[in-house]
């Protein structure tokens, strides 16, 4: 029986620091050496013989800090100081990326980036501002995210043009007459050189906040700095919106939303407010939610939808908790006064109860499952995870299942009863599979708890002498669709081999004489269309299915990633996983602990709505498209992004233009909730406005998503063919339209605030999932592009250009807690370029989802001992490894970084990955050491150019 489906949400009724240096520097540079800062001294006393030095390094100091007189950043080397790494005969260069000059300069654009960096940042959700609002009186001043900036960043005029229109103190009631988007200053555009001659891109300008969004004085009902939706959220490619489709085609610039949902896994973390008196005020005829750029009228009997302008009756309750049974100041109300919220919805908004939360596992059994460990891992990881599982309604409920050649079902009884073993019910039919009996086999967890433990320590036991290489992986995900869809809920794969028999039987086609060529294409394409028309099927009754595939062989990440891809889901891929090293199975028990304890939503649905003339038109992520606006989701995950682009439809009048998200689902604990994220962006018919705010990691995240859907249609020459010509389209539409020919010289003119696109669009290329190469297994290249398909934007950021930071010579606060903020300080970023590397250094490469150690050949004893416990490199381990605890303050701090560095919490999104560490010896295993490289966008490696030879060829393009 199909599930009953759920009515939809608009079905509803209507630093300077100690440095190793190099053995024999000279006495020379020893004396040159600036004095130690304070800590430094006694490192100094203790290493008086080993050449370890304390002045600044190439590496420190580069980063965070605009340069001083000249253009030298602090604690870059002097041209002169060649011997101030005491390394003979060689001086190691800053990069060529480190900018002249701070990205901003001009005073009238400093203080604004200050101001509204607070006001669109991330905010602390808290308790509304103590005190009501009443429209009538005198208007406060700009609000909105940016909004602040505009009385404080010096643009004359503008206060003095709306007191003079009589807008200085209006009434809320007649914000109708807010002057045309013209008259608004938005944000200046600020022109830099681009080229290597020039101001090149340096890691630092990664860091640099979006474009600040700058709304009219008064666009919002109340003064809250959080009226306006904050970038972890939802973040657009254009801060300021062109009015028109014809000035939009003209920019080349995209025009779409970056939508994070959620910004943690656990909603402790993720402080939205909640609106619990289930009276929610929406507009009759587009649906749109109630949010602080909406408008009152009458006495505020009534208010004006923000989107299609239309008037509607502001609800009886509005005014009254029916908790208290008293009246409440509706200024204080979380919908007018914050752009995320969220709404617990009434009964109408449900067609059955809101479903329990339902896990299936599904056990690969077969040999290859059995004997990497995988089984007895994951039981143990369910079994020690019970209590992190979401259960506060006590609904939860679980499944177990297994399969190699057959189909393995269990079926637990209830604690207490006379029998408390665990039975396994084994069906071999896989061509119709059956449920072998109609109870226990989905059970509650509450009721169950010590059977489902005892089941779990015994399951091992259960197929220890497991020889059969079969797996009937599709048969089986047939029958635990079936054992769940009458409720819905999640199937958690767990595989370590290539489903070979029975539904969505595949073939081992994995063919290295391809890889690297025009039929490589062929590889990454589903294999068998039973596993798209199959998710599609669960996606219907509310079924979400996550991959973990473990296999040491080919497995088809290809075909197996469409099951997660239309259903809510993720692949996780772990290959050549093995239990027996002990960094591979912490890493899956500490991610797999996470991912059981996440606070995912259940029966999904997204839609955005937006301004009258504006709409959706495409959307990227993991989820299935069920009409032309909604995304339906059976379980929407806390680690994930999604793209919707926004077509121009007619010319937009107002100043501003509103686009608002609402997700409707389940709660883990049985509560059926809105959330909605409300974003305002003002309108401009200035193409020079609409550079000047683009938000270059927004418009990478869209053409990372295009990319993908390029490689997967027309193959990895016109994905990466296609992002390269964007690059050369946008450059040439700039100096065209805006650059005027006046560069001199034969420089390469961008805006500041676009100036790490060259180098993002590079590692875009050079990333895992699209670069030339003919060493990428498939099943590698595949899970890449699930990653850059579904990546928060920020990981996305890191995993197309990784950080890499210098070790060896961190500034003195480096590796220890903020006297502040209690936060482990990070030294400063580096560009990924080989020339930032000294061959005696330690260094950090992380991209978010692997980490290396990168040891030079030259290092000092001193530094290996301290770090590793070893004086001697040769006794260190290579490859996957973890950092030994000795007591060392040197280790101690570069164990604070490669966590602090894995931490994704302080990036402003949910995930669980924790990703491995390699150490990586420069005189060591070569695989190793070029599989670290290809890291270092900016060099050539075996990939073709480097960041020089891009930003060269771009700029003969552009000339030309």
């Amino acid at each position: 029986m199909a599930a009953p489906q759920p009515q939809y949400e608009d079905g509803a009724p209507d630093a300077e620091g100690g440095q190793y240096g190099q053995d024999g520097a000279d006495e020379q540079s020893q004396q040159a050496a600036p004095a130690p800062a304070a800590g430094g001294k006694k490192k100094r006393d203790r290493y008086a013989g080993q050449a370890y030095e304390f002045g600044a390094g190439a590496n420190a100091g580069l980063a965070g800090q605009p340069p001083a007189a000249g253009g030298q950043y602090p604690g870059s080397p002097a041209p002169a100081a060649a011997a101030g790494y005491g390394y003979p005969g060689q001086q190691p260069q800053p990069s060529y990326g480190v900018p002249q000059q701070p990205p901003y300069t001009d005073p009238s654009v400093q203080s604004p980036g200050a101001q509204t960096q607070a006001a669109y940042g991330q905010p602390q959700y808290g308790a509304p501002q103590a005190g009501g609002y009443d429209p009538p009186q005198p208007a406060y001043p700009a609000q909105g995210a940016g909004a602040p900036g505009i009385l404080q960043q010096g643009v004359q005029g503008v206060t003095q043009q709306f007191s003079q229109m009589g807008m200085g103190g209006t009434p809320q009631s007649q914000q109708a007459q807010q002057p045309p988007a013209t008259q608004m200053r938005l944000n200046p555009l600020q022109p830099v050189d681009i080229s290597m001659q020039g101001q090149p891109f340096h890691v630092t300008d990664l860091d640099q906040p979006p474009p600040p969004i700058i709304l009219p004085p008064n666009s919002s009902v109340t003064p809250s700095p959080h009226a306006n939706c904050p970038p972890k959220y939802v973040r657009s490619t254009l801060n300021a919106m062109p009015t028109t489709a014809s000035l939009l085609k003209k920019s080349k610039i995209p025009f779409a939303l970056i939508i994070q949902p959620y910004a943690a896994l656990h909603d402790a973390e993720d402080d939205v407010p909640v609106q619990y008196d289930q009276v929610i005020a929406r507009c009759r005829r587009c649906r749109t939610y109630m949010n602080p750029f909406a408008s009152f009228l009458d006495h505020s009997h009534r208010w004006r939808c923000n989107m299609c302008n239309l008037t509607n009756d502001v609800p009886q309750s509005f005014d009254w908790d029916s908790v208290k049974q008293q009246s409440v100041d509706r200024w204080q109300r979380p919908e007018l006064n914050y752009a995320v919220s969220e709404f617990v919805a009434p009964q109408e908004y449900m067609v059955r109860a809101p479903q329990p939360l339902i896990y299936l596992f599904l056990f690969d059994v077969s040999h290859a499952g059995v004997s990497s460990g995988l089984l007895a891992t994951a039981a143990r990881c369910i079994l020690e995870s019970l209590d992190r599982i979401p259960n506060a309604d006590r609904r939860t409920r679980l499944g177990f299942m297994a399969v190699d050649g057959s189909l393995h079902y269990f079926s637990i009884p209830r604690d207490g009863g006379e029998n408390n073993d665990a039975r396994m019910l084994v069906v071999s039919d896989l061509d119709e599979p059956f449920l072998p009996t109609p109870e226990d086999l989905l059970v509650n967890l509450a009721e169950c708890r010590a059977n489902i433990e005892s089941f779990l320590g015994k399951l091992q036991g259960m197929f220890a002498n497991a020889q059969t290489a079969s797996s009937a992986m599709g048969s089986a995900l047939r029958a635990g669709h079936k054992l769940i869809s009458h409720v819905g809920g999640k199937i958690v794969v767990l595989s370590a081999s290539l489903p070979n028999v029975g539904y969505g039987k595949l073939e081992m086609r994995e063919d290295k004489k391809l890889l690297g060529t025009s039929k490589e294409n062929s590889l990454l394409q589903t294999q068998s269309s039973f596993y798209k028309s199959f998710a599609v099927e669960c996606s219907k009754t509310q079924v979400s299915i996550d991959m973990f595939l473990f296999s040491a062989q080919y497995q088809d990440v290809a075909s197996l990633s469409n099951l997660p891809r239309y259903t809510g889901g993720q692949t996780y891929f772990y290959p050549a996983w093995n239990a027996a090293r002990t960094e591979d199975a912490i890493k899956f028990a500490t991610e797999f602990s996470d991912y059981l304890s996440s606070e995912i939503g259940l029966e999904a649905v997204l839609r955005v709505r937006t301004t009258t003339g504006l709409r959706p038109s495409a959307f990227y992520g993991n989820f299935f498209n069920r009409s032309s606006d909604l995304c339906a989701f059976p379980a929407m995950p806390r680690d994930q992004a999604y793209v919707v682009e926004i077509a121009i439809d007619e010319t937009i009048t107002k100043a501003f233009a509103c686009l608002q998200v609402g997700v409707l689902h389940t709660t883990c604990n049985g509560e059926r909730r809105i959330r909605v994220m409300t974003l305002s962006i003002p309108t401009t018919q200035n193409l020079a406005e609409v550079y000047a705010s683009a938000d270059q990691q927004a418009i990478t995240a869209y053409f990372a998503h295009k990319a993908v859907e390029r490689a997967l249609s027309s193959g990895l020459d016109a994905a990466r063919d296609a992002v390269q010509a964007k690059m050369i389209e946008l450059l040439q539409t700039y100096k065209k339209e805006l650059g005027g020919g006046n560069m001199g010289g034969g420089g390469l003119q961008f805006p500041a605030n676009l100036r790490a696109m060259p180098m993002l669009f590079l590692g875009l290329m050079k990333n895992l999932g699209l670069r030339k190469s003919a060493q990428i297994p498939t099943d590698l290249r595949s899970a890449a592009l699930c990653l850059l398909s579904t990546l928060p934007l920020p990981l996305l950021m890191q995993y197309i250009y990784p950080r890499l930071y210098s070790l060896h010579d961190m500034p003195d606060d480096a590796g220890l807690p903020h006297p502040e903020t209690g936060a482990i300080v990070m030294p400063p970023p580096l560009n990924l370029t080989s020339q930032n590397i000294v061959p005696f250094g330690l260094y950090l490469i992380d991209d978010g989802q692997t980490q290396f150690l990168w040891l030079g050949r030259d290092a000092v004893p001193a530094l290996i001992n301290d770090v590793f416990g070893f004086e001697d490199k040769n006794q260190l381990k290579q490859g996957k490894t973890s950092l030994p605890v000795i007591d060392s303050d040197m280790n101690e701090r570069v164990r604070a970084v490669v966590d602090k560095s894995k931490d994704h919490k302080g990036k402003g999104c949910g995930s669980i990955v924790v990703p491995p560490l390699y150490l990586i010896r420069e005189d060591g295993e070569p695989s190793l050491r070029l599989w670290a490289q290809t890291l270092l966008v900016e060099d050539r490696a075996d990939q073709g150019v480097s960041g020089a030879q891009f930003v060269g060829m771009l700029r003969e393009k552009v000339l030309s």
